[in-house]
C-alpha cells in the first residue's frame, strides 16, 4: 500500500496520526526517533503531540534549527493583540530526533523564511522587539506580529506594534 501511494503522489506516512485539512497535502516527512513523524504541508509542520499529531502553522514557527540529527522547534504562542497586531510569546524549544530527516530541515527552513514578508528589530528601553510581517498559510494578506524580548515593558511595545499595525493598513495616515 505504501509504494502504491507514493506512487500515486501521497507522501503521507502510513501511520501518521494527524487529520489533514482538505486539499493540504503533504511535501515531505521524516520519522521521528521514539515515534511519530515531522510532516511538511503548505500549512504547517506536523508535530507528533499526546499520542497523536498537531500542526503549528508557518506562521508561528519562531525558529526551526538543525544539527547533529537534531531538529529543533521554537513554536510562538500568539499571546494577545495590539490593534491588528499580534503579539507573540515563544514556547519552550522542543528537540526531535531525526534518523532519516530527508528534505525535512530544508523543507520547513524555507517555509518559515517564505512566511516572512518584512522584519525589524527594535530596541525598546532596556529590552527591544521583533516586528515581523508574516503571510498565514492558506489566507490572503500578512498579519504583523511582535515579539518582545523577555524583560521588555510589553505595554509599550503593545502601543507601538498598534500604531506601526495602523500604519500599515492605512499608510497615508
Amino acid at each position: 500500500m505504501s509504494f502504491l501511494r507514493r506512487l500515486l503522489g501521497d507522501r503521507t506516512p502510513p501511520d501518521f496520526a494527524g487529520t489533514l485539512s482538505p486539499g493540504e497535502d503533504v511535501v515531505e516527512s521524516a520519522p521521528v526517533e521514539g515515534g511519530g513523524h515531522l510532516v511538511v504541508t503548505p500549512l504547517g509542520l506536523w508535530i507528533p503531540a499526546d499520542g497523536g499529531a498537531r500542526r503549528v502553522g508557518w506562521h508561528l514557527v519562531a525558529k526551526a534549527a538543525w544539527s547533529d540529527g537534531v531538529f529543533t522547534l521554537t513554536e510562538s504562542s500568539e499571546a494577545g493583540t495590539a490593534g491588528a497586531a499580534v503579539v507573540l510569546a515563544d514556547l519552550p524549544p522542543v528537540r526531535f530526533r531525526l534518523p532519516a530527516p530527508g528534505k525535512v530541515p530544508r523543507e520547513a527552513y524555507q517555509r518559515v523564511e517564505g512566511s516572512i514578508r518584512s522584519r525589524h528589530r527594535q530596541e525598546i528601553g532596556s529590552g527591544g522587539a521583533w516586528f515581523v510581517q508574516r503571510k498565514i498559510p492558506g489566507r490572503d494578506g500578512s498579519v504583523l506580529q511582535v515579539r518582545p524580548d523577555p524583560g521588555t515593558d510589553v505595554a509599550l511595545v503593545e502601543a507601538i506594534a498598534e500604531q506601526v499595525a495602523a500604519k500599515l493598513v492605512n499608510p497615508a495616515e
